[in-house]
């Protein structure tokens, strides 16, 4: 009999293992995706939202947590996952400018804006009204996370790479079964494939499809990532990414050539140099109507627990939904009622 069995292996289900294995509770993890939308994103944290200067929902409780969660998976994995990275906030008016002196001022805010005007980043991007510099950032490196998380559990009979089946799932008075695995609890991070679970698929998954390029531009010489009208990232020498895209009415994770275009748009309005495109990626988000995430219990199966929707802040927001979710199972601590799925369910 396991502790817990884990359905899905992005930032959501690699942060609960995590919590298992540091709490010393047995469990076992079913994935399909080699290549989950966690790989595909960003993977920065941010506790800004650059687009209206407003601090993330619960920024300082997730940026609090954030650090050293990801730290002791860093150093249990023996890989770099952890890496600080600047974001800067290009101005596109004097209002804008002034604007951010103002709120940065502002409770929260005034933690992570500063008030220190940038005037250049790189000579390939005009930045006529400058920049502001969002602090303690960075980008937590899911090509290592993932893979390298998987073959440590792989290792030790932890993993299974297949599709689950629903059907096979038998759920008994206080435990589950599924091919002959027995477990007390099951938890479902399985991201948009939330879809076509049969025992959450009615909580309002919006889902937003999202692209990015990498492309490669010897003269851009960019220290840090930079956000306008999207954004790009630097990958290391002369590589660099750009993102990204959101389609709510698009659900195929495949690149389009319409995605390819929206993009390229966006790195032309803000480089002037010359550019090489070498990829283009995508993957739909686990957006929720109400851009909150889902956490909770099943109102009929107490066993049966969803941990999802972390959509754009992945990063930020596994650590803390992870270990509220590990706390009211184990500890009966509440979930916050922003974040509790029993919102969509009628119940206080």
């Amino acid at each position: 009999m396991k502790d817990y069995l884990i359905v899905g292996f992005g930032f959501a289900g690699s942060s609960f293992a995590h919590l298992l294995e540091k709490n010393q509770k047995s469990f076992v993890v079913f994935n399909d995706n080699p290549a989950p939308v966690t790989t595909v994103a960003g993977a920065m944290f941010n506790p800004i939202i650059l687009k209206r200067f407003t601090a993330v929902w619960k920024a300082q409780e997730q940026m609090h947590l954030l650090v050293p969660f990801f730290s002791e998976i860093e150093k249990k994995l023996a890989t770099p996952l952890l890496h600080k990275v600047r974001v800067f906030r290009k101005f596109t008016s004097v209002e804008e400018k002034n604007n951010w002196f103002v709120v940065s001022d502002k409770p929260i805010l005034s933690e992570y804006l500063s008030t220190e005007i940038i005037n250049e980043l790189s000579p390939c991007i005009s930045t006529p009204f400058g920049l502001g510099e969002v602090l303690h950032t960075g980008m937590i490196n899911t090509r290592n996370l993932i893979p390298t998380y998987q073959k440590k559990l792989e290792k030790e009979g932890k993993f299974f790479e297949e599709k689950f089946d629903y059907n096979t799932l038998e759920i008994k008075e206080d435990s589950i079964c599924y091919k002959g695995i027995s477990a007390k609890k099951i938890i479902f991070c399985e991201g948009y494939g939330m879809v076509n679970n049969p025992f959450f698929n009615t909580l309002p998954m919006v889902g937003s499809k999202g692209e990015l390029l990498s492309f490669e531009a010897d003269n851009l010489h960019l220290e840090g990532v930079i956000k306008s009208d999207g954004f790009i990232a630097p990958l290391g020498g002369n590589h660099f990414k750009i993102g990204t895209t959101y389609d709510n009415d698009d659900k195929d994770p495949s690149p389009t050539s319409l995605g390819r275009e929206i993009l390229i748009e966006k790195l032309e309005r803000l480089i002037s140099c010359p550019y090489h495109i070498t990829d283009q990626v995508a993957g739909i988000r686990p957006t929720i109507r109400d851009r909150r995430p889902l956490v909770g219990v099943h109102p009929i199966y107490k066993q049966l627990f969803i941990l999802n929707g972390l959509g754009t802040h992945g990063a930020l927001l596994a650590p803390f939904t992870a270990t509220s979710l590990f706390n009211f199972i184990e500890k009966g601590e509440a979930i916050d009622k922003e974040m509790n799925i029993n919102r969509f369910l009628g119940k206080k």
